[in-house]
């Protein structure tokens, strides 16, 4: 999953992104109103944290006009502005949800997994296919009895993969959600992380459930018979 943060305080932004990274999440910095509009206009992110005050262009004013353009990335408020009227406005303006600050971190990221969970995909912390269970919580995987070690990219490529079974993802559709960089070189790179976890995934001799379709990309479904 590809989230935006949209922070003006350096310190604070960094710890974001290395926090959710650690939680295998791809993660893009704005620190600048303008800029993190630009980028949520050009990007799809499955979620964006917005901070209140940013200079050029505050976040009511960002997920305003994300809003009026039919976007709809679920948006976290992040923010010091703790009255009543402020969280109302944020609400009513489109936001997903409010977190005042000072903030405990695992309370962010609670935050961060039930909005991510409201794409209509999965209501729970335990995506399943076939014999495959992936926990989005303790980021446990396991293939029937077997537990199954992934380095956080391997982890996110099976997460967004679960994420849409059945479904032929493209190398770009995959480089967009998966990489918090340009999706432009990284053919041959999505390509050796398939691999790799397709190898994991079949250490115990189990049938092969990722697909590839050439020329078209990836697809998570049954084995072929």
């Amino acid at each position: 999953m590809r989230i935006l943060v949209a922070e003006d305080h350096p310190g604070l932004a960094e710890d974001l992104k290395q926090g959710l990274e650690k939680n295998h999440y791809a993660v893009d910095l704005a620190h600048d109103g303008e800029d993190a509009l630009a980028m949520a206009l050009s990007i799809p992110y499955d979620l964006i944290v917005l901070d209140v005050l940013l200079p050029s262009l505050n976040g009511f004013d960002i997920c305003k006009q994300l809003r009026k353009k039919q976007s709809i990335v679920p948006i976290l408020f992040l923010t010091a502005l703790d009255d009543l009227d402020s969280r109302v406005n944020g609400l009513d303006m489109g936001g997903d949800d409010y977190l005042t600050k000072p903030f405990a971190f695992r309370e962010f990221e609670a935050r961060v997994r039930a909005l991510l969970r409201r794409d209509g995909t999965t209501r729970t912390t335990e995506l399943t296919f076939l014999d495959l269970t992936l926990n989005t919580s303790t980021h446990d995987v396991r293939r029937s009895a077997r537990t199954i070690s992934l380095s956080s990219k391997e982890y996110a490529l099976l997460e967004f993969l679960m994420h849409h079974p059945r479904q032929v993802l493209s190398r770009t559709m995959i480089a967009e959600h998966v990489w918090d960089y340009d999706a432009e070189h990284l053919s041959n790179v999505i390509d050796v992380y398939i691999r790799y976890l397709r190898n994991k995934l079949c250490a115990a001799g189990e049938p092969d459930i990722i697909h590839t379709l050439r020329g078209r990309g990836y697809q998570l479904k049954e084995p072929e018979a």
